[in-house]
């Protein structure tokens, strides 16, 4: 079987690869993949300023994305393919991209969460969350109504100043619920990163994608084993 660096070792402009991949825990669990497939970053990620990034392999680059970008950047062809968790798939739809490969990679679950001492009201619940689609979703499963209030980021802070009864968000080891006084109270869908593929580039550059998928499928039974 031909590998990634075999693709690419001819310099060719046809074949060339774009991969986005998502900043935080899931780069640093996605570079050991990559790595193993043949591709490496020829600088450190950590003390580089700069968003692409070359790699040992001429026709391969690499983007540095917010995870909620990643689908956006794959979708649009910006990128070939990328790495980003299920639970940023979810939210965001994904309509023109291909989910090809889970990668078992920085494993995580999106929870609703609430105060330890929390007492329901009569009113609508108040829930916040950068996961709107998904958390509207799950509570009119659930026959719920909900007011949503989108957050980008300190969701833990949101029941300790009343703007919020409970909050939707990916835990972890759940330290930091704890330290806010939170506890996870119901459990909406284990999360893992997954490898996505923009439909076009499925196409046009189908052996340099399918070598990447290949070889990254062979890293992770190397790892399992």
């Amino acid at each position: 079987m031909m590998g990634v660096v075999d693709t690419f070792v001819k310099g060719r402009d046809d074949v060339k690869l774009t991969i986005a991949l998502s900043k935080g825990r899931i780069l640093e669990e996605t570079l050991p993949l990559l790595s193993s497939a043949g591709i490496t970053l020829l600088e450190p990620v950590k003390s580089s300023r700069k968003l692409i990034l070359p790699t040992n392999l001429a026709d391969v680059q690499v983007l540095i994305l917010r995870a909620q970008d990643v689908p956006t950047f794959v979708e649009q062809g910006a990128a070939d393919v990328g790495v980003t968790g299920k639970d940023v798939l979810m939210e965001h739809g994904g309509r023109f991209l291909y989910e090809v490969l889970d990668l078992g990679i920085a494993a995580c679950k999106l929870m609703v969460a609430e105060p330890i001492n929390y007492q329901a009201h009569s009113r609508n619940l108040r829930i916040a969350t950068k996961y709107v689609d998904i958390t509207n979703r799950y509570f009119a499963e659930k026959g719920a109504q909900v007011d949503i209030i989108k957050l980008y980021g300190s969701m833990e802070l949101a029941p300790l100043v009343d703007l919020a009864d409970k909050i939707v968000d990916v835990v972890d080891t759940g330290n930091t619920l704890r330290a806010n006084g939170l506890q996870p109270t119901e459990l909406i869908m284990k999360v893992t990163s997954r490898l996505i593929v923009n439909k076009a580039a499925m196409k046009i550059k189908h052996q340099a994608v399918n070598d990447l998928i290949q070889g990254l499928s062979h890293a992770m039974r190397s790892n399992v084993n």
